[in-house]
């Protein structure tokens, strides 16, 4: 199963960035996505796991970025919101008395480590700032 953790986080941050020093409660921001409030409090949550927005409780309440957005980087969000491995390996073990079924793994884990390691490197260039600014355009 794919999951959109990481664009709901980048969208949430990046409509928090619109906003940058509000309080945005998580209905205005449900909305901007297209989903349920509970579901933008669950992303929240992981995204204030890793520092990179804060809550205010209370009348008025809601959620901010915890830093400037030119300094949230993609990587963060991804590691942030996203379980890992990005794409898994077989579900049930391959047949290990069959050359193929008893070396596939390790050969697609090498090659799957350096696939997310090029992903992650791609983005930590990027920052919420910088996806701000690709939508001002």
């Amino acid at each position: 199963m794919t999951s959109t953790r990481f664009a709901i986080g980048t969208h949430i941050l990046t409509a928090l960035a619109f906003r940058e020093g509000e309080v945005v409660r998580s209905s205005d921001l449900a909305a901007s996505v297209n989903t349920s409030a509970a579901f933008i409090r669950q992303v929240l949550m992981q995204l204030r796991k890793a520092g990179l927005v804060r809550s205010q409780l209370g009348k008025g309440g809601g959620t901010m970025l915890a830093r400037p957005s030119d300094r949230i980087r993609l990587d963060e969000v991804y590691r942030a919101t996203s379980s890992r491995p990005t794409v898994a390996l077989h579900r049930n073990k391959p047949n290990q008395r069959c050359a193929d079924g008893r070396n596939i793994q390790p050969s697609l884990s090498k090659v799957l480590a350096r696939a997310e390691k090029a992903m992650l490197e791609e983005l930590h260039g990027v920052t919420v700032a910088n996806i701000v600014a690709d939508i001002h355009r």
